[in-house]
């Protein structure tokens, strides 16, 4: 078997000695999940966590839209699981007549569950005699957040089905989730939620990289395996261009996203909560990430929505100027129509530099 490698550095060594082997259920980590709320580690409202020392800054905002209760909600979770050098962060998209509960719901669940299936497969790894952890070690860690990821989601849902307190029959909600470990994140998405990335390149530019893909019914891979499990993709005529899920034989209940937690309704037919999940190593020029649920991207480019982020002074205030650019946006672009909820996080890297704020000076868009 290979040398446990430092990327198992938190297998059973949690660094507060009184969580020492805690997965062995969930009450440890929901302890940590409250010592960090204590200590202003973990955010679950509009705000910003920046932490003394850490190299992270998250700015979260969340505003309500036009169509009743905010079904958006946030979380950022600085030190994840104990770990210095670990950050979670997640932002859900509820939808139908219980997504507001079936969102907190999902939120409230998936920190706990995922630590608790990484310290797991962190176990199983270090065990396996077939493994070299030395060789192919970003492989390796991949594989070990994919299956964690894979198998939380399952349970989540599992977990909402069964539950008596909340509807998910027609109701449900997105789930698009990052963890940094050190100088790597881990994306997993679920709906139609988005992240970009924002880069810079040789000249100095800072451009959007859009890290996941908006999970529609239309895109190919989605609407076949839709169709094969006799659901039905198709636009209603008064939304040309809007493709939903509908029953075999009912015009009901017209999903707009193809992957959500809870629509039971429609979950035999070919709508999944199993996750995209994919990596990406941040270097020097990667600046900050944004993620951000539909009510931004419907109304603002990515491109857009890096300049709005780049040019605002106070980093802080980021997610909020995002939100408020998009809140505009709406009025502008989709007159006559009911504002969608609008939540972002923003989440920077690196510490402000002179020549980043030389190179991106505050500018007034016209959206």
């Amino acid at each position: 078997m290979g040398r446990i490698s430092s990327m198992f550095s938190g297998l059973l060594s949690l660094r507060k000695g009184k969580y020492k082997d805690s997965c062995d259920g969930r009450e440890a980590v929901e302890a940590m999940a409250k010592e960090a709320k204590k200590n202003d580690l973990l955010l679950r409202s509009s705000g910003f966590v920046n932490l003394s020392g850490s190299r992270n800054l998250a700015s979260v905002f969340s505003k309500r839209g036009e169509k009743g209760v905010n079904q958006d909600c946030c979380i950022v979770w600085e030190e994840f699981g104990c770990q210095e050098d670990m950050m979670f962060c997640g932002i859900f998209d509820g939808h139908g007549p219980w997504g507001h509960y079936v969102a907190k719901k999902v939120r409230e669940s998936m920190p706990s569950s995922l630590l608790c299936n990484w310290q797991e497969a962190l176990a199983q790894a270090a065990l396996d005699p077939d493994m070299d952890l030395e060789t192919d070690k970003k492989h390796q860690r991949f594989n070990v957040w994919k299956r964690s990821y894979v198998k939380t989601c399952t349970a989540i849902d599992q977990e909402l089905e069964e539950s008596r307190k909340i509807d998910s029959f027609d109701s449900g909600t997105t789930a698009l989730t990052i963890v940094r470990q050190g100088e790597i994140i881990f994306v997993a998405n679920v709906g139609d939620s988005r992240a970009v990335l924002a880069t810079t390149l040789d000249d100095g530019s800072l451009v959007p990289v859009q890290l996941t893909e908006d999970m529609k019914p239309n895109l190919p891979g989605e609407a076949e395996r839709i169709l094969q499990c006799k659901g039905r993709v198709f636009c209603l005529a008064d939304e040309p261009g809007v493709h939903r899920v509908w029953l075999p034989d009912e015009e009901s209940p017209g999903l707009a996203m193809s992957r959500a937690f809870g629509d039971y309704c429609v979950k035999d037919y070919g709508v999944t909560s199993v996750p995209e999940v994919m990596q990406r190593h941040i270097t020097s020029r990667d600046e900050f990430v944004i993620l951000a649920t539909d009510g931004v991207w419907d109304v603002i480019s990515n491109q857009e929505a890096v300049q709005i982020v780049s040019s605002t002074p106070n980093r802080a205030k980021a997610a909020k100027r995002l939100a408020e650019c998009a809140a505009l946006a709406w009025k502008r672009k989709r007159k006559g129509m009911a504002m969608d909820d609008i939540s972002a996080i923003c989440v920077f890297f690196h510490h402000p530099s002179p020549l980043a704020q030389q190179v991106h000076p505050v500018k007034t868009l016209n959206l």
